[in-house]
C-alpha cells in the first residue's frame, strides 16, 4: 500500500502523506462500505428502524471518506488540503456516527425484556447521554481534522491533532461506560430474571453479546487512532497505510457486517409502534421474527 515517494516538508514539519495512498485499497473499501450500507438502508426501510439511521449515516460517510483518499491517489504527490479533509474527517466521523446505533439498542433491549428497574442508567437517559457525547465528540473531530488540513505553522498542527485526540479520548471513554453499563444490566438480568427474558421468542442474550462485540471492535480501532495520533504525523502508524486498512478499515466493515447478519430487527419489530415500556404488555405487542 505504500511506494516509493519523496517527502517535502513544510515549515510546520507537516505533509499530508508520507506515503503514496493505495488507490486498490481505497476502493476495494468504497465497495464493501456501499454493498453493506445498502442492505442495511434497506432493512432500515423495511422494519421501520429509525434508530438505525446514524448507523446507515456512519456507513454512508466511510465510503465517502475511503472515495476521498482514492482522490488522493490520484492527485500523488501534489495532494489538495480539500481531499484531505474529506477522507480525514470523513473515517473519523463515520465510526462516531455507528456508535450512536448502538447506543440506541441498548435501551430497547432493556425494554423489550421489561428490564428497566435493573438499568445502572434510567433508560429514558440512556440514548440521550451517549449519543449527546457522540455528537460532541464527532463536532471536535471534524474541528480538529480542518485545523489539520490548513495548519501552517506547528503550534496549528499540534493544536488539531490534541483537538482529535481529546475527542478520540471521549469516544473511548463513553463506550467504556457502555460496555460497563450493558454489563452489569447482563449480569443483574441474569441473576434476577424477568418473565420476558425467560421466553424463548426473545434472544435477547444474543443480541446483547452483539453489542459487546460490535463495542469491541469498535474500541479497538478508537485505541489505534489515539495511538496513531500520539505518535505525530512522522511515527510508524501515521507513516504506513497498512495499519490504517488493518485496524480501522477492516474492524468497521466487520462492524457493519455484524449487524447486517444479526439485524436487531430481528427481534425488534415494530412498525406501527414505538417499543413499549410495560414489561406485561411486551409479549403482547412487540412482533419477533423468526431467527
Amino acid at each position: 500500500m505504500s511506494g516509493a515517494l519523496e517527502i517535502r516538508e513544510g515549515e510546520s514539519g507537516f505533509v499530508f502523506y508520507r506515503y503514496h495512498p493505495s488507490l486498490a485499497a481505497a476502493a476495494v473499501f468504497v465497495a464493501l462500505f456501499a454493498i453493506n450500507t445498502l442492505v442495511h438502508a434497506f432493512q432500515l426501510a423495511r422494519y421501520r428502524t429509525w434508530y438505525f439511521i446514524p448507523f446507515v449515516i456512519g456507513g454512508i460517510v466511510e465510503a465517502i471518506g475511503y472515495g476521498g483518499r482514492i482522490m488522493s491517489s490520484n492527485e500523488t504527490p501534489d495532494w489538495s488540503g480539500g481531499t484531505y479533509i474529506l477522507q480525514t474527517v470523513f473515517i473519523l466521523i463515520g465510526p462516531a456516527l455507528m456508535a450512536a446505533s448502538i447506543y440506541m439498542i441498548l435501551g430497547r433491549l432493556i425494554r423489550l425484556v421489561g428490564g428497566e428497574h435493573l438499568s445502572f442508567i434510567p433508560v429514558n437517559w440512556m440514548s440521550k447521554i451517549f449519543v449527546t457525547i457522540d455528537v460532541i465528540s464527532i463536532l471536535m473531530q471534524i474541528a480538529g481534522g480542518a485545523m489539520l488540513a490548513t495548519a501552517d505553522t506547528e503550534s496549528m498542527y499540534n493544536a488539531g491533532e490534541d483537538i482529535i485526540i481529546s475527542a478520540l479520548f471521549m469516544q473511548l471513554a463513553a463506550f467504556g461506560v457502555f460496555v460497563a453499563v450493558a454489563g452489569l444490566f447482563y449480569r443483574r438480568i441474569i441473576q434476577q430474571p424477568t418473565a420476558a427474558s425467560r421466553s424463548a421468542e426473545f434472544p435477547w442474550q444474543r443480541y446483547l453479546w452483539l453489542l459487546f462485540a460490535g463495542s469491541a471492535l469498535i474500541l479497538v480501532r478508537s485505541i489505534f487512532r489515539v495511538a496513531e495520533y500520539l505518535s505525530g504525523s512522522s511515527g510508524l502508524l501515521m507513516a504506513n497505510e497498512v495499519f490504517l486498512y488493518v485496524f480501522d478499515a477492516q474492524l468497521m466493515v466487520a462492524v457493519t457486517v455484524l449487524f447486517n447478519v444479526y439485524h436487531p430487527s430481528r427481534i425488534i419489530y415494530t412498525p406501527r409502534r414505538k417499543v413499549l415500556q410495560d414489561e406485561s404488555e411486551v409479549s403482547s405487542h412487540v412482533e419477533v421474527q423468526p431467527v
